[in-house]
């Protein structure tokens, strides 16, 4: 058959995939260009050649508010930043919707190199906490990144002890995930508090019994400014979260210690 004795098709609208358009969808639903998916996914050759196209826009965000720089940095293309950064314009301190920087992606993923490299910038600040009031040391911390966390501790301006909108301290998120590394780290701080509660009242160490962390516990159990017995405001102790989870291991320590009080009961209970 002819082309002739096809049927007559509708004129359709150019696909969007054909147009030179900036924005193409991301692997995650958000809108990113093609220099944000090099950048994101390390193709250094390719995100050099885009840098060279005299109308690229090298900090242009995603819907999510995120720059290349910004998805380079949380992956840990430390090739990849370096060359965003050799970008006359470039904006290493650029905030997306939920007010994390570059830096805070990188220190929250644990990536040295890329720190460091960011670290190296002036305009960068390194303890600009985000929209949860959490900073990238709080993240770093969290996250159990050792070596970044060591990294941070020697800057004057990292603030150690910083509460985030919940009342969360880097050491109740160390403690809370159990990273025991970045608990012996920061228990030897002067400045950092191993007792402060955040708002609903549990301590690093209600966070770690409550979890299961029993290394943690143990870690904790032997500093001398830990007070294993201290209720939230439902009035659960340490015990009580680890009853209440099954944590039997964790209930076995506790009740080794003299001063634990093992008939505190709970509010309404």
């Amino acid at each position: 058959m002819g082309l002739g004795c096809l049927p007559e098709r509708p004129t359709l609208a150019r696909p969007t995939a054909y147009r030179p358009a900036y924005h193409r969808p991301g692997p995650l639903g958000t809108l990113q260009t093609p220099l944000s998916l090099a950048a994101r996914y390390g193709h250094d050759g390719l995100v050099k050649l885009l840098l060279e196209l005299e109308d690229i826009i090298p900090d242009m965000a995603d819907n999510d508010g995120r720059t290349p720089l910004s998805w380079a940095a949380e992956m840990g293309r430390d090739g990849v930043v370096e060359l965003l950064l050799g970008w006359d314009e470039a904006k290493p301190d650029m905030r997306d919707n939920s007010g994390r920087t570059p830096f805070s992606w990188a220190a929250g993923n644990g990536h040295c190199v890329v720190v460091k490299l960011l670290l190296g910038r002036e305009e960068v600040k390194s303890d600009i906490p985000d929209h949860s009031g959490r900073t990238p040391f709080s993240w770093a911390a969290g996250n159990g990144h050792g070596v970044v966390v060591n990294l941070l501790l020697g800057r004057e301006e990292v603030k150690p002890d910083m509460c985030d909108n919940s009342g969360l301290t880097p050491f109740s998120w160390a403690a809370m995930n159990g990273h025991g590394v970045v608990v012996k780290l920061l228990l030897g701080r002067e400045e950092v508090k191993p007792d402060m509660p955040d708002d609903s009242g549990l301590t690093p160490f209600s966070w770690a019994a409550r979890n299961g962390h029993d290394g943690v516990v143990r870690l904790l159990l032997g500093g001398e400014n830990v007070n294993p017995n201290i209720p939230d405001i439902d009035n659960r102790t340490p015990l009580l979260w680890a009853s209440i989870r099954g944590h039997s291991r964790i209930v076995e320590l506790l009740l080794e210690r003299k001063d634990v009080n093992p008939n505190i009961s709970q509010n309404g209970g």
